[in-house]
């Protein structure tokens, strides 16, 4: 459903030139960035396919990329839904499309700085493991680098910060839109598209941030030496393989088909597809 999506958004002009539809764009291609790449990996570690090291490092430098990518977007968009409501004369002014574009542009960048810095650590300090990186296995990396060096866990925990800022810079941008449209009666039905939106919302997020939390809880176990190694390879395979995939699952179901422009794009595909056939 990804690619269609993408299809109807970059050839509509009158889609692709909003601001949401081109942050939405970002998101879901993002995410398919990091799925393709995400099953390069797991496919090539079931064939038990040696890589070079050097292929191994870049592939998990854009797995990070691409799931920093759409991280960031997610938060975009949900600041973009905040000046669209808050400032609904001004919206156009405050976020022309021009603007937007460089927009996705800072934060292809910032996904790009984050991940970047935190592997220059790791190649200056020596923290990547030879034999690991033969069959290049997420999550075994994953925590291993949880248990690598001080340098390591200091960026971890500096990127983790970073991350936890950005989640409540968000609710709190919940917060003063609830509180803000509180009076104007449109959150008196639970079925309302403003109690259905906000709920959305809050799914894709929580399951965007929670693998985050989880990894959290994990190195802290993991610096206690309260958990033990297997323990934690099988935690952070479920993390890998389960919390991380399921929001970019959910994404394109409950942002990209609740738009009317693009389920109604999408049908009208459907339905000359459907003439045609008959014809």
């Amino acid at each position: 459903i990804i690619p269609t999506i993408l299809f109807v958004i970059f050839s509509r002009f009158s889609i692709r030139r909003e601001t949401r539809y081109m942050l939405l764009g970002n998101a879901l291609l993002s995410d398919l960035i990091y799925l393709l790449f995400y099953t390069l990996s797991a496919a090539l570690n079931a064939a038990y396919v040696h890589l070079p090291k050097e292929a191994c490092v870049l592939l998990l430098f854009l797995l990070a990329v691409a799931y920093c990518g759409g991280l960031f977007t997610a938060a975009a968009i949900v600041l973009d839904t905040y000046i669209a409501i808050l400032f609904p004369l001004r919206y156009i002014a405050i976020l022309p499309p021009s603007r937007t574009k460089k927009i996705i542009v800072l934060l292809w960048m910032c996904s790009g700085a984050f991940p970047g810095i935190f592997f220059l650590v790791l190649s200056s300090t020596h923290s990547f493991v030879p034999y690991v990186l033969e069959t290049c296995p997420v999550p075994v990396i994953l925590i291993l680098t949880l248990n690598g060096t001080d340098a390591v866990k200091l960026c971890f925990w500096l990127s983790t910060t970073v991350i936890f800022l950005c989640l409540s810079l968000i609710f709190c941008c919940y917060a003063i839109l609830y509180f803000k449209t509180k009076q104007s009666g449109i959150w008196e039905s639970i079925c309302s598209r403003a109690s259905v939106t906000f709920l959305m919302h809050n799914t894709v997020l929580f399951f965007y941030f929670f693998p985050l939390l989880a990894l959290f809880v994990e190195s802290f176990l993991c610096i206690n030496v309260v958990m033990r190694l297997q323990t934690g390879i099988w935690v952070s395979l479920t993390v890998c393989n389960v919390l991380m995939i399921l929001p970019k699952v959910l994404f394109p179901f409950l942002y990209g088909l609740r738009y009317r422009e693009i389920s109604a794009s999408l049908k009208s595909i459907v339905r000359r597809k459907h003439l045609h056939l008959v014809s």
